[in-house]
């Protein structure tokens, strides 16, 4: 069954809790649909993990519908929701609803993400107007790396959780179906969850929120250096890469692969006449 903003909202009510995987391609968009998680979201994240960047500043919107179109392909009932890169909704209201309206049209996707609280709410309200549901995100909001001076928690003193708070509240107001809730206190997720109608995805936040998000790559221990503290791996998918990788070139060295039973056979009069004519 195709997962919509009315089931995800259904889940919240329920206590049912929402799966989200960041994905970026159509293979591994198959897999976890194929897996039954809820939602999938194209993350701007894909600058770092995809296109190898610092951060996620340089990501395009041609970026972002080049990925989630793939995705969109082969995600048959995941909410495929896909990021709104850095200035493509921050310098006007209609560049916002035109670019989410592009992210909808040519990338599939069936919501858009955007970062921030009361400063884009008017955002919010115009893209909704416009049929394309919004999901927000506040706390630890990649896009502000620069004005937060680094990936740190927000929301540990007493005026950052009030405004969490606030803006939680406001961005609901708007017409926003759901909110990520990243890198903040586990007891000020709980709160914001509690007071919100629509459902809350955590990454770093906790399990009170009404869902979780992980990037993959992260999950599945395919990324090397630093781990957040917030990541569990649940599997070493990398190590299982390494391996293979690994097994491929010696083969191929020693002239083991391919083998018999990976080539195709000729008959013999063939190959004969074949030789004649060398």
């Amino acid at each position: 069954m195709k997962n919509t903003v009315s089931t995800l909202m259904q889940q919240k009510q329920s206590g049912d809790k929402i799966t989200m995987l960041t994905a970026y391609d159509f293979t591994t968009a198959q897999i976890m649909d194929a897996c039954g998680v809820n939602a999938i979201l194209v993350g701007d994240s894909l600058g770092m993990v995809m296109l190898g960047y610092e951060n996620t500043l340089p990501v395009t919107m041609e970026d972002m519908i080049h990925h989630t179109a793939a995705v969109a392909r082969g995600a048959a009932n995941a909410f495929v929701v896909a990021d709104m890169p850095f200035l493509s909704y921050q310098v006007s209201v209609e560049d916002a609803v035109r670019n989410a309206g592009r992210l909808v049209k040519e990338g599939g996707a069936n919501a858009v993400k955007l970062e921030g609280g009361a400063e884009v709410c008017e955002q919010i309200r115009a893209i909704v107007k416009a049929s394309i549901p919004v999901v927000a995100h506040l706390g630890l909001t990649p896009q502000s790396v620069n004005a937060f001076g680094g990936f740190k928690v927000q929301g540990k003193r007493l005026e950052q959780a009030r405004k969490l708070i606030a803006d939680a509240l406001l961005i609901q107001e708007a017409g926003a179906c759901a909110v990520v809730l990243e890198g903040i206190p586990a007891k000020l997720a709980e709160i914001i969850t509690s007071r919100l109608t629509i459902p809350t995805i955590g990454i770093g936040a906790g399990n009170a929120c009404d869902g979780q998000v992980l990037v993959y790559q992260d999950m599945l221990g395919l990324t090397n250096g630093h781990t957040p503290k917030f990541v569990k791996r649940f599997a070493e998918a990398g190590e299982l890469m390494r391996s293979g990788i690994s097994e491929y070139i010696r083969e191929t060295k020693a002239g083991s692969f391919p083998a018999p039973e990976h080539t195709y056979a000729v008959d013999d009069d063939v190959i004969s006449e074949l030789l004649k004519e060398c």
